[in-house]
């Protein structure tokens, strides 16, 4: 058994969800005079590749420390929306559904796309990577409950359509951009299509129910896209946590292992050496060219 990494690189230009403490690092003894180089680091939990705990948004919920390894490691299906989602797009429970198989208590992986606009990528472009990318509606939970699944994982920055959360507010141009598609896709508004009834529904209607989420994944996830597979999301054992930095990665058999290296290997990479397959923007820049037409 072999892991494939699923996480984002952390460092001091990764970051943070905007408003929230990015990555601080600082020396405070060094190998000359001290005989050892010791750091001290200062973030927040909302950075890089994290998982969402249920107090987050959820007083009475669990803190990180009480989730699990069951409840973090199990069957994922990871599902690849970059041919039908651009900026600022609505995916659905249909869309999931078409392009892989979603069991009951699954872990559901979704791949925007959105990843290839991180920090690390030739395409880099944090705005985009936090503020337009795709995001769900009230459909796309129920859906979630009534597949119950264990928790859900996203290659952008929030789990919640952006324009569902305050970044609408703090951003807007990218609103009115954003209604623009909404009025045109949709017939409506955007703030009538995300109403106050609907305000962050990823977080604040999901935690009760123990659906979390993990944000900003990435890493060789385009190694792995529309199949079934294991995962794992590693927190800290963070005793009152309401969120944690983490490790994530998929789990497969030495010989598929072999197979997906020998694949990595003629991908173009990441500053950082991870996969990256160049279609998934292709695509993306089609869809919202469309979208902004």
């Amino acid at each position: 058994m072999k892991l494939i990494d699923l996480t984002v690189p952390l460092g001091i230009q990764t970051p943070a969800w905007p408003t929230y403490i990015p990555l601080e690092m600082k020396y405070f003894k060094r190998l000359a005079p001290n005989g050892a180089n010791g750091q001290v680091l200062t973030h927040s939990n909302h950075l890089g590749t994290h998982l969402d705990g249920e107090i987050h948004f959820y007083g009475a919920g669990k803190d990180i420390a009480s989730l699990d390894f069951d409840y973090l490691a199990h069957e994922a299906a990871i599902v690849d929306l970059s041919d039908v989602c651009g900026d600022y797009d609505v995916y659905t429970s249909k869309m999931v559904e078409e392009r892989v198989e979603v069991k009951q208590g699954d872990i559901l992986v979704i791949h925007t796309g959105y990843h290839h606009f991180a920090w690390d990528m030739p395409d880099a472009d944090e705005v985009r990577y936090f503020s337009m990318h795709p995001g769900p509606d009230r459909e796309f939970a129920e859906w979630a409950k009534a597949k119950k699944l264990r928790w859900i994982a996203v290659d952008c920055g929030s789990a919640d359509h952006p324009m569902n959360t305050i970044i609408r507010d703090w951003m807007p141009r990218q609103a009115r951009q954003a209604d623009k598609v909404f009025k045109k896709k949709f017939g409506k508004p955007l703030a009538e299509y995300y109403d106050d009834t609907k305000y962050q529904l990823m977080h604040l209607e999901m935690f009760k129910h123990h659906i979390i989420h993990a944000e900003c994944v990435g890493g060789d996830i385009d190694l792995l896209t529309n199949r079934r597979v294991q995962v794992a999301f590693f927190p800290w054992r963070l005793v009152e946590g309401e969120s944690c930095i983490g490790r994530m990665v998929a789990f497969v058999d030495d010989k598929e292992y072999d197979q997906l290296m020998a694949k990595k290997e003629k991908m173009p990479k990441t500053r950082f050496g991870d996969a990256m397959e160049p279609v998934h923007v292709e695509r993306i820049e089609k869809l919202s060219k469309a979208n902004m037409s």
